[in-house]
C-alpha cells in the first residue's frame, strides 16, 4: 500500500513539472452537437498584467467530425470593456484524412494557438478576462452555417508562460 502511494506521489510531481509554465486550463463538454449560437466561455484573471503569455484553444474531437478544418469565432472581453473579436480556421486532419492532435482512441486532443505565436500576450489590464468561443463551421456552396456540429466532445482555454519572460 506505501509503495503504489508512494508512486502516485512521485507520477503527480513528475507530470506537475512537465508543465511548469501553466497558468490556466480548463474545458467544457459539449453536449453530443455543438451548435452555431452556443457560445463556449471562460472567465480568468491573470495573475499579473506585466509578464508574456501563450494563449491556446484546446479542443477534443471523436470520429464524429467529419471536416478537415474547422472555423472558429473567439473574443476576449477585458475588464475595462475592450472586445476583440477574431475568425480562426484550424486544420483538424492530415492530407490523407487522418486526424491531427494526440490520443490513442478515437478521441483527438489538439492544442490551438490562439495569442503569443507572433509575439508574447500581455494581459496589459489588471481584472477579469471573458474568452468566448463559437464554431462557425459552413459547408462549401452554402451560405447558412452548420446549426450543429458533430464531433467536438470538448473545447478549453489554456493559457501558458511564454519563454520570453
Amino acid at each position: 500500500m506505501l509503495k503504489n502511494s508512494c508512486i502516485a506521489l512521485i507520477m503527480s510531481i513528475l507530470c506537475y513539472s512537465c508543465d511548469s509554465n501553466l497558468v490556466f486550463d480548463e474545458y467544457q463538454t459539449v453536449p453530443n452537437q455543438w451548435n452555431k449560437d452556443s457560445l463556449v466561455s471562460f472567465n480568468v484573471t491573470p495573475p499579473d498584467s506585466t509578464n508574456t503569455y501563450n494563449l491556446f484553444l484546446n479542443l477534443r474531437n471523436n470520429n464524429s467530425y467529419k471536416y478537415s478544418n474547422l472555423f472558429l469565432i473567439v473574443e476576449m472581453n477585458y475588464p475595462n470593456g475592450k472586445v476583440q473579436k477574431d475568425t480562426l480556421e484550424y486544420d483538424m486532419t492530415a492530407p490523407d484524412g487522418t486526424f491531427l492532435g494526440k490520443g490513442f482512441t478515437d478521441v483527438k486532443e489538439n492544442k490551438l494557438w490562439y495569442k503569443g505565436y507572433e509575439k508574447p500576450f500581455v494581459f496589459n489590464e489588471v481584472g477579469e478576462y471573458t474568452v468566448k468561443i463559437q464554431q462557425a463551421m459552413r459547408e462549401n456552396g452554402k451560405v447558412d452555417g452548420v446549426e450543429n456540429l458533430e464531433g467536438i466532445t470538448e473545447v478549453g482555454f489554456r493559457i501558458e508562460h511564454s519563454n520570453t519572460n
